[in-house]
Order: C-alpha cells, then structure tokens, then sequence
C-alpha cells in the first residue's frame, strides 16, 4: 500500500500486473480509496471487463465519470476535453484482454490530460509513457531467520487469510500448532495466491488441515497436474489446478451449477433459476446450491439491487468454470438460454418504454433500471453474437437497447456495435433487419448524422412496409420527419408526421401519437405558429401524463419551453423548463437537467430577475462542464456574459462572451463575430475597440478558465457596486497543503461556495447536499472541489474545521 501510494504521487500511469486470483483489483480499490486526498475530483473505477475496442473502453470511462456523450462529437473527444482540467485517478480494471486498446486510450489520456493519473490491473505489463509497472507478490509464507527461533505460521498473512476463511465457513474451526504447519504448507502449495488460500481454507473445516494438504499434494503430484516428466508447476499454472481441486470434491449438481453460473457476469437468483435449472438441476434446489458455493469461496456476493441479491464469479473462477462448461458441451445451450432471457427482458423493456397503458413511472422504469443493472452481461452477449455470426439475436438485443442508449446519451457505443453487426454477411438475411435500421437511424438522429439518418430511416421504413411492421413504419416515419424538421424540409416532415399521426390514431398507439404530436408541434413553431404549436404540445402532454410517462413528459416539455422562449411568451418558457428540471432529476438525465437550468437562468434575465438568472445560470454552467456537455456551458456563458453586460460589468462580459464563441468554434458551431451579442451597445457608446479587444481576450481562455471567471464574476456582481472588486483573476499559484493551524490563502468563495463549505462542517455528503441545495450530487461534488482548490485543503476535514474556526 505503501509502496503503491508513492509511486501513485511520482508517477501518473501504475499498472498492477499478476495472475488471476492475485488480487490485484481488491489491491486496487484499497489504494484508489487511501489515495482519495491527493485527488480533489475524485477516484473513479471503470471495469473493463469484455470490452474490445477503444470506444468500448472510452464508453466505460464515461459512465465511471459522469460524462455525457455530445451529439455529433467523438466520444473520445468528449472524454479528453470533460478531464483536461480535472485532477483525478481513474482506476482501470481488468485491462489484460484489451492491452491494444488500453494503451491507446492512457496514451490519449495522459497526453491530453495533465492531471489525471491511471491505475491499471493487468495480467500482462502495460506501459505507458512514463508509467510504472508493478507485480503484486503472493501473499507472504512463514519465513526463517537466521538464528531466530522458528517463525510462528499464525502470524503470515496467507495463513491469516486460510484461517479467517475457514472460520467463516465454520465458526468454531481452530487449529493446533501442528495444523496450523499443514496449514502454511497448504498456502504453499497454493502459491500464496489469495484466491487459492482462501478456497483451502474454506475446504479445511470438511476434512481437517492434515487430510486436505495430503489430498492436494497427490492432486498436484498427479501426472495430469504437471506440465511435463519431473517438471515443476508454476505459480502463473497453481491456481487453475487448485480450482480443479476444489471442483472435483464438489458435489455433481454443485459442479453443474458453477460451470453453468460462468455465462452470467453477474446475477440474481431468479436469473439463476430461469437459466440454470432444469431436469438435472431442479429450480428449488438453486439457492442451496448457490449458498454452498459462496460458502466454498468460490461465487462472491456483490450487494443488493431492487431487493435482489447480486452474485459474481471471481474472473479466475469463471473462467476455469467456461472450461469444464465446454467440456460438458453445454456452452452453447446456456448462451441460448441467456440470450433468450435476455431478450425477453429488454423486449419486455421496450414495451413498457412504449405502451400506451397507464401505470405508475417507477413500474414503467424498473424495466429500464434492469437494463442497468444487467449490462455487463448484455454487453457480453452482443460480443459472443458478433463472434459467433448470429446477426440476428444480435441485432434483437441491440434494437431493444435502443431506448436505454437514447436515454442515458449513449450513442457511440450502440452505433459501433449496430454497424459492425449489420456489417456481417449474415445480417442481410435477418429477419429484424428492418427493425435494426430504424433503430440504428434513432442512433444517427441523436447523434445529429441528420444525412445517415435519413438514409438508414427510409431504408428501413421501406423494408417494415414490405413485411408488415406496423409499429416500426410509424417509428419510421415519425423519426424521418423529425430530421426533416431540423434540416427544415416542412414540406416532406409535414408529410411523414401526418401520415405517423394517423396510424397510431388508428391503432390505438397512444405513446406515438404523442410523440407525433410533439413533432409536428416543433414543425408548427419552426413555421411562426406558436399558438398552434402551444395547442399540439398540451395536447402531447395530456396523453404522456395520463401514462405516467415521465420521460416522454420531460423531452416534452422541453421542446415546448424553447418554442415558448422564442415566442417571447416568458410565463410558459419558465414554467415548462422548471417542470422539466424536476423530471429530468427524477429519472437522473445530467445533459437535460442542465440545459433546462440554463433556460431558466434566460427566462430569469428576461423578467429582470438578476440574482435568480445568476443562480441558475451558475448551477447550469457547472454541470455542463462536470457532464462535458461543452455547447452547453457555451450557451450559459453567453447568458451569464448578458446579464453582467446589462449591469454594466462590460469587461468580463466580454471576456465570457468570447470564451463561449471559441468554444462553439472548436465544435464546429455556427458563431458571430466579435464582440456578439454586444455589436450594436459597443457602437453607441463609441468604445467598439475595447469591447473586441476584450472579447479576443476571452477567445484564449479554456473552458475551465472561463468557468472559474464566471463564477468569479457572479460573486462580485451580487455585491454592491461600492464593494465590488471585478478584475480578471490572476494564475493561482499551488498554495500546497497547509499546516492544520494556518489560516487558507486570500481566495473568494462564490455565495453557493460558501453553503457547500457550510454543509461539509456539518457532515452532509455530497447526496445530502444536493438534496438539501437542489443541485446535483455531480455538481455539489464539483463544488467541494473548486473548494479545496481555492483554499488549498486537501480533504472535507480541513474544510470543516476551517468553517468552524471562522463561522
């Protein structure tokens, strides 16, 4: 721990590198965890796990962070540019199977990202630039000194972790000072390998020390242990043939369950019924068997979700089980029957997502929560699908995720599993491959392809008509319009949304109509006819909430608030953003709940409500740039620079001003040219230089300088004018950590700031906070960290007593 937390502080890439079974991501966690103070945002874990590509790995990072996907951006860009200013640890576990993909994206991290450091667990080396490769050791054995009395065997930790097994088996398991020699020779034999120590020890209470490292000396004398005639087996080989050890004096139905159990990455116990059991293994006796294996160390419990139990298998133990399940030739039985089930679940997802039955939203969500909780494993089945060439049950599964990556903003990784699938031979036969186009063309629509959209949206509408899929045609049709509305071809959208609209009439499909409603509200207010578009929203909401369609009800409302906003109709903009805001944090979408911030924070400045605009305008600005949702931040910058501009702090509205244009430049975003939007204030007051030269010098700053200036500004511009001392805010030099009596350096605090540090001292974490603020808990942590920055403090601690000693 000690070694590992140093070498963490020297250098910015640690790759824990061993055998399964070492312990290397236990090590890991441990570390991240002791290592939390020295990184002010945060140590996340991202498990790697059946990931295959850089994009998968990107995806991973991502969700571990809180980074939202930018439509039309490179996730990997999205990623790089949401840590460039972070200071953070990202923990990489189980990189060995992607070496490839692992060192192109730390190299891509490191270079792009000056403070974020990686700790990685590999069976392999991984080296990156300037990184630091580290073997975990086995677990220390008794050693001898020499002219020291014996070593006593209780006191080595392999034998301390044989003994704490064995008593969690048994409570009343004890050894003799003979035993506990067997004992050490039993981790010994094991190598020192965690994982296999404690297997031996769970065994030892069954058959005693003495029988057990008989038995497991002949097992791994045996000629079928050993590698070759007179050849010893090494550490890297021990494990897998203590695994066999244990397999063998399984019981049978036991054996067959652990073998079956290596399909799942992790699973509850009615998965494991409907998968596992059958006439060789009754259901009922499922959750013995399960019970034995824990207790055999040989599953592991995970926590618990939805009052479900959650199981894993320790990747040694899973993949010694895929052997002995492929020997059994069962391997394809059970991926088919997971993959059923897996079907039925997101398919039965997809229904609830769109039925037109009215039911409570958290029964209409625990579908779209299972998705989450099973990702791992629909993850692994879309790559065995792939590997396999079964396009069809491949595609199935990816058509019904559709829905959760449109909902949780991940686009990249459904589009680079859809393409490659639909890229095989086999996937111009399947029977979903209509299905799979309109879907894969929602990908494009949300990722602003609107030209791929198109092309996949009406090859796939041409392929439902022929086979008869209504509801895909009116999924079709609706989305093809909806594109058409942003590349403002009314004629054609208007076409398509009134021939959607009256299917769905015709069929009862009331989720679609709304949804047609809501599209052809957005074509009437694209043509002036706010009135009418006011009309057909209303009557779009009136069906989702007659549902309890929250989600539906949020994206909505949305829509209407920004065709309210144009219409200067400032009564309804607010109050469809603020509904919007309360429904987007309950069903936890970052990117929306910031840009209906943001749209409040405008409706506020509108009405003349200044302190009000600051505050949400603030609150929106932070969690765009903590989700890397950068046009975002862009369009709050630009609002916060119109409400100091009106107060006539000209300076640093200039400067926000130019920072949000340069960020829309780099996405490729349409801009105006300096100093918009204040052109025509510059020119009458004759002072249009200095507004340009302030707005170039905005330009040049980062986002992450230009939050720390907004936030600044905001401050200052609640003070009395007499008070305030606006200037533009020098480098801060690292003030370091200072000692436990010293006073912090000469920063300020914003007003929310200062609440946050208030909350600390009293225990709040950062969840509580966010409750009690009405923030979010990604956006609360964000302001414990500009605390700590600004203050120098490395931890909640000296936060807390700092406020007390001056509250």
């Amino acid at each position: 721990m000690s070694d590992l937390l140093r070498l963490l502080g020297s250098s910015r890439s640690v790759t824990l590198c061993g055998p399964d079974g070492m312990g290397k991501t236990r090590l890991a966690l441990r570390v991240a965890e002791q290592s939390t103070v020295s990184f002010p945002d945060g140590v996340w874990f991202a498990d790697l796990s059946d990931t295959r590509t850089p994009i998968d790995v990107f995806a991973r990072i991502a969700a571990a962070v809180g980074v939202v996907e930018e439509a039309g951006r490179p996730l990997s860009n999205t990623v790089s540019q949401a840590l460039r200013h972070r200071r953070l640890l990202l923990v990489l576990d189980g990189c060995g199977h992607i070496e490839a993909a692992v060192d192109e994206v730390g190299k891509e991290l490191l270079a792009s990202c000056p403070q974020v450091s990686l700790l990685l667990t590999s069976e392999a080396p991984i080296r990156l630039p300037g990184g630091t490769v580290w073997r975990v050791p086995p677990m220390a054995l008794p050693a001898a000194s020499r002219n020291a009395p014996p070593p006593d065997p209780a006191e080595s930790e392999a034998v301390r972790l044989f003994l704490d097994r064995a008593r969690t088996r048994d409570p009343r398991f004890s050894a003799t000072a003979d035993e506990l020699e067997e004992i050490a020779l039993l981790c010994d034999m094991a190598g020192g390998v965690p994982l296999g120590v404690e297997v031996m020890g769970t065994c030892a209470p069954e058959v005693g020390p003495s029988t057990l490292a008989m038995k497991l000396r002949a097992h791994l004398s045996s000629p079928s242990a050993r590698p070759g005639p007179g050849q010893a087996v090494s550490r890297s080989q021990v494990l897998p043939l203590v695994l066999e050890y244990a397999y063998l004096g399984l019981s049978e139905r036991e054996r067959v369950l652990l073998r079956r159990l290596s399909v799942f990455r992790g699973w509850d116990l009615e998965l494991a019924e409907r998968v596992c059991a059958d006439e060789s293994l009754p259901e009922g006796e499922i959750l013995d068997l399960l019970t034995s294996l824990h207790n055999r160390a040989l599953i592991t419990v995970t926590g618990e979700v939805e009052n479900r139990v959650r199981y894993c298998l320790p990747d040694a133990v899973r993949t010694f089980a895929a052997g002995r399940l492929a020997e059994a030739g069962e391997s394809e039985l059970m991926q088919r029957r997971l993959t059923d089930r897996m079907l039925e679940m997101v398919e039965h997802l997809g229904r609830q997502l769109e039925s037109s039955r009215a039911m409570p939203w958290t029964e209409r969500d625990a579908g779209r929560q299972r998705v989450l909780t099973e990702y791992d494993t629909l993850r692994a089945l879309v790559s065995h699908s792939l590997d396999t060439g079964d396009a069809e049950h491949g595609l199935r599964l990816c058509v019904d995720l559709v829905s959760h990556w449109v909902s949780h903003n991940s686009y990249a990784e459904g589009a680079h599993w859809m393409d490659r699938l639909l890229a095989t031979e086999e996937a111009a036969k399947a029977p979903s491959l209509a299905r799979a186009y309109v879907a894969r063309a929602q990908l494009a629509r949300v990722q602003r392809d609107h030209a791929h959209a198109l092309a996949l949206g009406g090859e796939g509408l041409r392929l439902a008509r022929e086979s008869g899929e209504d509801r895909y045609v009116r999924t079709a049709l609706n989305l093809l319009s909806l594109v058409e509305v942003r590349e403002r071809r009314t004629d054609s959208a208007s076409v398509r949304v009134e021939e959607a609209l009256r299917l769905s009439r015709e069929t009862g499909d009331l989720w679609g109509e709304a949804i047609c409603l809501g599209t052809r509200a957005a074509l009437v207010a694209q043509q002036g006819d706010f009135p009418t578009a006011d009309q057909h929203y209303n009557a779009a909401l009136d069906l989702l909430r007659s549902m309890d369609h929250r989600w539906g009800v949020g994206i909505t409302l949305i829509g209407q608030a920004r065709a309210a906003e144009e219409a200067s109709d400032l009564m309804t903009a607010d109050r469809c953003y603020r509904e919007a805001l309360d429904t987007q944090r309950l069903i936890g979408a970052s990117g929306q709940e910031a840009l209906c911030l943001t749209g409040i924070g405008r409706i506020a400045q509108a009405q003349g409500h200044t302190g009000q605009a600051y505050d949400y305008l603030s609150e929106g600005l932070l969690l765009s740039l903590s989700t890397g949702q950068r046009w975002a931040a862009a369009q709050a910058l630009i609002s916060i620079a119109r409400v100091a501009f009106g107060q006539g702090l000209r300076e640093p509205a200039c400067r926000l001003a130019g920072a949000a244009a340069s960020v829309r430049e780099r996405l490729d975003l349409p801009t105006n040219p300096a100093p918009w939007p204040f052109g025509d204030a510059g020119q009458e007051a004759g002072d249009h230089g200095r507004l340009v030269r302030w707005w170039e010098q905005g330009a040049r700053l980062e986002l992450a300088d230009a939050v720390t200036e907004a936030e600044y500004l905001i401050d200052e511009a609640r003070k009395p004018v007499s008070q305030r001392r606006l200037r533009d805010p020098e480098p801060e030099p690292d003030p370091g950590t200072p000692e436990p009596g010293s006073e912090p350096p000469e920063k300020c605090l914003t007003k929310r700031e200062v609440e946050v540090a208030d909350l600390v001292s009293r225990g709040f974490t950062n969840p509580q906070i966010a409750e009690e603020l009405f923030i979010s808990p990604s956006t609360a942590a964000r302001h414990v960290a500009n605390i700590n920055r600004k203050t120098g403090f490395t931890s909640r601690t000296r936060i807390g007593e700092w406020v007390r000693r001056h509250r």
